[in-house]
């Protein structure tokens, strides 16, 4: 938001002026990605859009937004299946325009994917280890953990919330429901 550059403005609780809607809405309605039509991430790719055409994103921090979200695991895999999919086609897509707004943003935007590439290729190594060595060495371990926390302790300092440190507790998720889904995801992006 301190770049006028929020990355995906989420579908219930974006809110566009009419004339920028106007304008991008054919590009919008026509989603292409490897030449096939693509339905999924249409929040993240209208903030990408929206971006390209020079406007600017914002956070409003005191706007109240109501949704509906999954309530059990095979809907929760679906969506994050569907989210994975568009980061992914996203990003690929916004790497051009990421240097144009702010080189801080792009240093960010490439740290969100590095993140969840390290913790694969940390517990990839881990299985690794364990398959060949019949262990895993406290050191994978300790940096899965230091890994995490530092994310976790980055997100609190930001938002001034000490619960964000409890986000920590996502991280079995992620390495053994998320991760695989992502990999899912990356392989079946068309």
């Amino acid at each position: 938001a301190r770049f006028g550059a929020v990355m995906c403005c989420c579908g219930p609780c974006a809110m566009y002026r009419r004339s920028a809607l106007t304008l991008l809405l054919d590009q919008y309605e026509a989603q292409f990605f490897r030449g096939k039509p693509s339905d999924f991430g249409e929040d993240r790719h209208l903030t990408i859009l929206m971006l390209k055409a020079g406007f600017r994103t914002e956070y409003v921090p005191d706007a109240i937004a109501a949704t509906v979200v999954p309530h059990s695991l095979g809907p929760y895999l679906r969506q994050q299946l569907r989210w994975a999919r568009s980061t992914f086609r996203d990003t690929f897509l916004a790497l051009r325009l990421l240097p144009e707004l702010d080189g801080y943003l792009t240093l960010d935007v490439i740290g969100q994917n590095l993140g969840p590439l390290l913790l694969a290729i940390s517990t990839l190594t881990a299985l690794a280890q364990l398959v060949i060595g019949g262990s895993i060495p406290w050191w994978t371990g300790l940096t899965i953990a230091a890994m995490t926390m530092v994310r976790c302790s980055v997100a609190a300092l930001r938002a001034r919330d000490l619960r964000f440190i409890g986000f920590s507790l996502h991280t079995p998720i992620n390495i053994f429901l998320l991760l695989p889904l992502k990999a899912y995801a990356l392989c079946t992006l068309s």
